[in-house]
C-alpha cells in the first residue's frame, strides 16, 4: 500500500470526510484486526478493538494532519487499545477455602464528591482542547496513548527536544488553567 495514499486519506479524514475513513477502514481493517488479535488473544475482543480504533481515529481526526506515518500511528493506537483490553480482563486465580480472606472495605462517596470529580474532568478536558494543535497532539499521544517521548518524536518526525518542550508547554498551560500552583525550586547561592 502506498504511503502517499495513506497521507491523502489522513488529510481527508482530518478535513472531516467520512468516506475517507470508510476507505481507510477497508484498506487497514485486516491489519488492525491481526494486530489486535495478536495482543488480545481473543477474536471477539479483536473485533471490538477494530471498531474502537476507527472510532478513536475519527474522534481525533484533527491530529491526523500532523501524522507522518499513518500505518505506524494506527499500529500504536491498536496496540495501546489492545493492551487496555487485556488489562481489564480479570485474572482468574483459584484459592482454597482456607486461603480466602474477605476484607471489609467501605467507601463513602457523597454526591458532592462525584460532582467535584466530574467538574474537574470537564475542566481538564476543556483545558486540553484549548492547547495549540501540535501541543495537544503531542500531549494526547504521550498521556492518552501512553507513548514514550522518543516514540512520539519518531511518529511525528520531530526531535525529542521538541516533544519535551511541547509537553512542558502543555503541562504549564493545564496547570495554569486549572489554577494549580507548582512550586519552582530556587537556585541555591
Amino acid at each position: 500500500m502506498h504511503k502517499d495514499k495513506l497521507v491523502k486519506l489522513a488529510g481527508q479524514i482530518a478535513g472531516g470526510e467520512e468516506n475517507a475513513l470508510h476507505e481507510l477502514h477497508i484498506l487497514l481493517c485486516d491489519f488492525v484486526f491481526v494486530t489486535a488479535l495478536a495482543v488480545s488473544r481473543n477474536r471477539e475482543t479483536a473485533e471490538e478493538i477494530v471498531a474502537d480504533v476507527f472510532i478513536r481515529l475519527w474522534k481525533q481526526r484533527d491530529a491526523l494532519a500532523e501524522v507522518r506515518d499513518l500505518r505506524s500511528y494506527i499500529f500504536i493506537i491498536t496496540r495501546n487499545i489492545s493492551l487496555d483490553y487485556r488489562r481489564r480482563q480479570p485474572v482468574v486465580k483459584f484459592y482454597g477455602i482456607d486461603e480466602m480472606e474477605l476484607p471489609a472495605l467501605v467507601v463513602n462517596v457523597t454526591p458532592e464528591d462525584e460532582m467535584i470529580s466530574s467538574e474537574m474532568i470537564k475542566r481538564i478536558n476543556q483545558a486540553i482542547t484549548e492547547l495549540p494543535p501540535r501541543c495537544r497532539l503531542i500531549f494526547t499521544l504521550v498521556k492518552t496513548e501512553g507513548l514514550k517521548h522518543q516514540e512520539v518524536a519518531e511518529l511525528l518526525d520531530v526531535s525529542i527536544k521538541t516533544v519535551e518542550a511541547q509537553m512542558g508547554i502543555a503541562l504549564k498551560r493545564l496547570y495554569a488553567s486549572l489554577h494549580i500552583h507548582i512550586p519552582v525550586p530556587r537556585e541555591s547561592k
